[in-house]
């Protein structure tokens, strides 16, 4: 090859990698040390071709001895199969960037001490006994043959790395590997060639033959997008999210992994790749407790997009985990399947911490509506006591005039009669009295009852609504001085299907605020309607208070919220809503108006 045409393909070659170097820098698809060490490897390809040209444009015409221009060239070419190296193996084993300058360090000596050798060669001439541009003609010494040695050992382990990654990963890096690979080994086998005799090459030769090197990676890189689809820029994504995750191949050996999963595990085996998840890894002994629900999973998702959930308690680590098993798939061929692993250990102790505590919350607004309702009680059924109480007094005094009575020609039968008639009119009294209190009791326990289960299933009458929660309702009614009036647009024998006594419950505890929202304003009225309409039951319970504020409207029924501030826990309502969704399917609205009062609806599908 002439010295000019040399000279051409060297420039069109430098040209080549500076617009490629250019790209490069330009491009955003990765900003990490895989880009930098793809530059890297560009400017050490100037550095190798630019000395040339200057060495075939100025050597004769300066009179500076060629090899003199070796000596910069050769600082690419002894740290260029360096660094292709390094850069192969980010590409196919990315967890090596976390030692990568401690290997480029290591594998820099050898190439530093032949440097060094060249720099000294006219002291000692252990590179070079005589220089030529033709490789026939030069005579090496021993420290060319080391430095050629390592270089294609270099290179040699760079392309096994290569072509083992791409018979792996044949369906997915197949054609960017290829082309690196065909690439880096064209120069490698004629400069191979030169060197060895087979042909009467010069020196030129193997940068030139670097140009197709170039198009192999442009071609990877602009048709096939390598440096989009490298996998170190999703390596170091993978590695800094907070799930651990697993590849697995169709006999569950492991393929791929983040470093999470090595933490979050504590795996202290020197390598888990291709290892079987179930059989092979003690650090992961917890996978081998739901081997059966793994395996059927794995073997669902090979041929589907659905995904497989399951939440595992793992012993070993103490950890909750929601695992999700998903298929990885190219053009509907299997590739693999993927495990991810989300840790919700400490959502699942927050769960039970706001569990219990709401079980706290909810069984003190029980005990307070309990109590509430047990002062209704002693209310209620001091009245009808206390009038048994004077009804026996009468028939005591009834009992002794008939006593005294008995003998007295004075006393007459009609007398007898009319004593006999008032015993008769107290125990009637006494009669209502008891079935009055009888009726408290029956309700009391109904609701007794409704403390501890709410799931029976039954039906009532309106009236026997009604009629309830007037009973309970009645002392703290006429305690604070507030009139109840009931409005009932539909017959009061209307059949409801449901528990009566949650429904009180629920329209009680809204009366009971309706009252407190008067605070303590006397002689006001709370207006119960209870209508139909399109088959649902709507049982509308009005007051005329101050309304409901603005900051407590949006969380009335979803937070635990309140109008009352220190003596209100808001469970009332929260509860409320939560019984008439559970226990009738319905649902709980409210109107309100501030200055003018709140109407909520209980609207139950009937």
């Amino acid at each position: 090859m002439t010295s000019t045409v040399s000279l051409i393909l060297l420039i069109m070659s430098s040209f080549l990698i500076l617009a490629l170097y250019i790209y490069v820098t330009k491009n955003n698809t990765s900003k990490l040390d895989f880009k930098k060490t793809f530059k890297k490897l560009l400017l050490l390809l100037l550095l190798w071709c630019i000395p040339l040209i200057f060495q075939i444009a100025f050597s004769n015409i300066l009179s500076i001895p060629p090899i003199y221009f070796d000596y910069i060239t050769y600082i690419g070419i002894c740290f260029l199969p360096v660094t292709f190296i390094q850069l192969v193996l980010q590409f196919v084993h990315p967890n090596i960037i976390r030692d990568s300058k401690l290997i480029n360090l290591k594998l820099s000596i050898i190439p530093i001490i032949c440097l060094i050798a060249l720099w000294t060669n006219d002291f000692h001439h252990l590179f070079y006994v005589r220089y030529s541009t033709v490789f026939l003609k030069a005579q090496n010494g021993l420290f060319f043959y080391i430095t050629s040695a390592y270089t294609y050992s270099l290179f040699g382990i760079a392309l096994i790395y290569l072509f083992i990654y791409c018979v792996k990963n044949i369906k997915i890096f197949f054609l960017q590997s290829l082309f690196i690979f065909i690439g880096a080994l064209i120069p490698l086998i004629v400069n191979l060639l030169g060197v060895v005799g087979v042909f009467d090459l010069s020196i030129y030769v193997t940068p030139i033959c670097f140009s197709i090197t170039l198009l192999c990676f442009a071609l990877s890189i602009f048709k096939f997008g390598f440096l989009k689809v490298t996998p170190i820029t999703l390596r170091n994504i993978v590695n800094r999210i907070s799930d651990s995750y697993l590849v697995l191949n169709s006999d569950l050996s492991i393929v791929d992994f983040n470093k999470t999963l090595l933490d979050t595990f504590h795996v202290v085996e020197p390598s888990i790749i291709n290892k079987n998840l179930l059989s092979d890894i003690p650090s992961l002994k917890d996978f081998r407790a739901i081997s059966k629900e793994l395996s059927s999973a794995v073997k669902k998702t090979q041929n589907s997009d659905i995904t497989v959930v399951l939440d595992k308690y793992f012993k070993s680590v103490n950890k909750y985990f929601h695992i999700e098993i998903n298929r990885i798939y190219e053009k509907d061929s299997y590739l693999g399947t993927l495990i991810l692993l989300k840790d919700v250990t400490q959502h699942k102790h927050d769960l039970q911490t706001i569990k219990n505590n709401q079980e706290i919350l909810i069984e003190r607004e029980r005990l307070a509506t309990l109590g509430q309702m047990i002062g209704g009680i002693a209310h209620n059924l001091k009245t009808p006591i206390m009038s048994i109480s004077g009804a026996t007094e009468g028939i005591m005094d009834l009992i002794n005039e008939y006593r005294n009575s008995i003998g007295d020609p004075e006393v007459t039968i009609d007398d007898h009669k009319e004593i006999a008639g008032d015993m008769e009119e107290w125990i009637k009294k006494i009669q209502n009295h008891l079935s009055y209190m009888s009726d408290i009791i029956t309700t009391v326990k109904g609701q007794a009852v409704a403390f501890s289960d709410n799931t029976s299933f039954t039906s009532f009458t309106i009236d026997d609504f009604i009629r309830q929660v007037n009973i309970l309702m009645k002392h703290e009614l006429s305690h604070a001085l507030i009139e109840l009036e009931e409005i009932l647009e539909l017959p009061a024998d209307t059949v409801v299907k449901g528990n009566i006594n949650s429904l009180v419950q629920v329209v009680n505890n809204i009366i009971s605020n309706a009252i407190q929202a008067y605070d303590g304003k006397p002689n006001q009225k709370i207006i119960l309607t209870i209508s139909n309409k399109d088959n649902i039951l709507v049982i509308k319970i009005q007051d005329f208070a101050n309304g409901i504020p603005d900051s407590v409207k949006s969380k009335l029924f979803k937070e635990m919220a309140t109008t009352k501030g220190k003596n209100g826990t808001g469970l009332g309502l929260f509860m409320s809503y939560s019984n008439i969704k559970a226990h009738f399917n319905g649902n709980i609205r409210f109107e309100t108006r501030k200055g003018k009062g709140t109407s909520f609806y209980i609207e139950i599908p009937n």
